[in-house]
């Protein structure tokens, strides 16, 4: 038997033959597009990756012996400073991805990038893509940080609707990320790419404008220095502070 397809009603309208269509946005206006900004934070920065981040990119990738973190990533760790400047200049002219460097406002080192792609103005949607967090910042606030100032900028700043994130569907880290940040499974695509010769199926998640309020006040409650103790850890975990879930 055929599983039956569930319509969801939730923010739909009917029209004169009682069909039902998607929310009407009579006031509605393409967004403005992504640029080249700084975006600051108080543990970390957001800049347009640059040649000039490549050094510290490349000694903090190297700052482990093997390349567990470039398994799910699209291509492998690179072996020399030359590749790796090859790498930086050719992300560093890309518009769409757009990419940013993650720069550690203590040590005031770049220690992983990130990037906006899927840019769509047009219809207010965007995702966040291309996350390489070096294990310099593995248990660190810039993680949080860095995605938490991007959101900001495209649903507060820019007012787009929706940022997606996806990722391997065996990508458990990014997965658990994805959903420890407040994103949304909405489903996978079942082979989807063909990733350094392996078959890939992809996971999709989503925040909206709706849900971004909520969310923004969970990742704000736990960054707040009134979260940490004397240790600089945080006393309470970012699950605590964020809304119920209504999927």
């Amino acid at each position: 038997m055929k599983p039956t397809t569930q319509v969801s009603f939730k923010m739909t309208e009917l029209n004169i033959y009682g069909q039902a269509q998607g929310k009407s946005l009579p006031d509605w206006l393409p967004r403005a597009t992504i640029q080249k900004v700084v975006l600051k934070g108080s543990y970390c920065l957001l800049e347009p990756i640059d040649i000039k981040h490549s050094k510290d990119l490349f000694e903090a990738w190297h700052c482990i012996d093997d390349e567990r973190d470039w398994t799910y990533f699209h291509i492998k760790r690179p072996i020399t400073m030359r590749q790796c400047d090859h790498y930086i200049a050719s992300l560093s002219t890309s518009k769409d991805p757009l990419f940013y460097s993650v720069i550690n406002q203590s040590s005031g080192k770049a220690v992983g990038f990130v990037a906006l792609q899927r840019i769509d103005p047009e219809n207010g949607t965007i995702e966040i893509g291309w996350i390489n967090w070096s294990p310099l910042m593995k248990r660190t606030l810039c993680g949080t940080e860095a995605i938490f100032l991007l959101l900001s900028y495209v649903l507060d700043t820019l007012q787009y609707r929706r940022c997606a994130w996806k990722c391997d569907s065996l990508h458990q880290p990014a997965i658990e990320a994805a959903e420890r940040l407040g994103f949304q499974y909405e489903g996978t695509f079942r082979q989807a790419q063909v990733s350094k010769g392996h078959s890939r199926d992809t996971r999709w998640y989503s925040i909206i404008d709706g849900e971004w309020p909520g969310i923004r006040q969970a990742m704000q409650l736990w960054l707040s220095s009134n979260n940490l103790d004397e240790r600089g850890k945080q006393k309470q975990r970012l699950a605590e502070f964020m809304p119920a879930s209504e999927v």
